[in-house]
């Protein structure tokens, strides 16, 4: 009858809603089992290294699915402030840390060398003619000394280009930057004028040449050059082929003018001295085709982290990076580890307990 049916309905509509309820619970079970198997691993620093991080998080999850990579890139200086201050797993930077920073910080510090690159002098010239520059040239227009792109000291490293009578706008990293550190390293070892009133590092007093800007990250430096007719700057290799923006050739330490480039800078890693901590320059290396405005950048890990599961995701990763994450390198603008480094990196990451 009548009521037999409403039973049968009233039944059937129970039976379904519980296996709603139930299914809806496992979604909600397995969601919460997924989230507590990922495990997120945080990073801050090197916009120079922020076009591999970003290629490198992105292959490795492919085959570490229960570990995410949260990295902000906002300079060197910002990476070893935050790594200091424990608000992160690790930092990354273009400069290596100095003993007094090392000994200012609440545990012992590994530098972690992950990638060599160059850093590409940009500008932005109508025609956008190819350049040949030196060390003397570039430190005379970061110290205001140079204003014109025409004048006599460019034009005789570049005879045959058509250099416009245009205002020269220097534009340089307003924050603590690791490639600011590159630039003025280079910088120093080939001009005593620089050397003696400027120096190098993350952070320099920049002499207010006319019209000279800051910018903060690669990023910014990048985008000043590109919008501003005249102007110069200095940027990771990457950035500058990402935004097409034209760079230099640069006069290296045997006299030879030298474009940025994966081969030219493992030219200049190849003769770099290596200490056992892994802090070293390789600015102005020595050999015919080597890149003279070269660096290494390094992840900065403590050897005891205070957080035992994120840091073994963390060396996992590392260990992968420092060897098979090189094969990618190239590709990204970066100059592969030597096997030799990578071997001596991975000793060093087997030190962190």
């Amino acid at each position: 009858g009548i009521g037999g049916v409403a039973a049968a309905v009233i039944a059937f509509l129970i039976l379904n809603a519980k296996r709603h309820i139930a299914a809806v619970g496992s979604v909600a079970l397995l969601a919460a089992q997924t989230n507590a198997a990922t495990v997120s691993v945080t990073g801050a620093g090197s916009t120079f290294d922020y076009p591999a991080f970003s290629k490198w998080f992105e292959t490795y999850r492919k085959m570490d699915s229960g570990v995410e990579f949260n990295y902000q890139s906002i300079g060197s200086g910002g990476g070893i402030k935050n790594l200091t201050t424990l608000t992160v797993d690790f930092g990354a930077s273009d400069a290596p840390m100095t003993d007094e920073a090392m000994a200012a910080a609440p545990g012992k510090i590994l530098h972690i060398p992950v990638v060599a690159g160059g850093v590409a002098i940009i500008y932005n010239l109508p025609g956008n003619p190819k350049l040949k520059l030196d060390g003397g040239t570039l430190a005379g227009i970061y110290l205001g000394n140079i204003t014109k792109w025409n004048d006599p000291k460019i034009a005789a490293l570049n005879p045959g280009v058509d250099l416009p009578d245009v205002a020269i706008v220097p534009v340089h990293r307003s924050d603590g930057s690791g490639t600011s550190f590159i630039f003025t390293d280079y910088l120093s070892a080939v001009n005593p004028a620089w050397a003696d009133s400027v120096g190098k590092g993350a952070m320099v007093k920049w002499p207010l040449g006319i019209g000279a800007l800051a910018a903060k990250g690669s990023e910014g430096v990048s985008g000043q050059v590109k919008q501003i007719s005249g102007g110069i700057g200095y940027a990771e290799l990457a950035y500058a082929d990402q935004n097409k923006i034209p760079y230099a050739d640069i006069k290296n330490a045997a006299g030879n003018f030298i474009s940025p480039a994966p081969e030219s800078v493992s030219l200049a890693l190849a003769t770099a001295k290596i200490p056992d901590d892994f802090r070293f320059s390789m600015v102005n290396a020595p050999g015919d085709k080597a890149y003279p405005i070269a660096g290494a950048s390094w992840v900065l890990v403590y050897q005891h982290p205070k957080n035992a599961e994120r840091g073994q995701k963390l060396v996992a990763f590392l260990k992968w990076a420092v060897t098979e994450g090189q094969k990618l390198s190239p590709a990204l603008d970066y100059a592969p580890l030597p096997v030799e480094v990578q071997q001596r990196e991975l000793k060093l990451l087997e030190t962190i307990k």
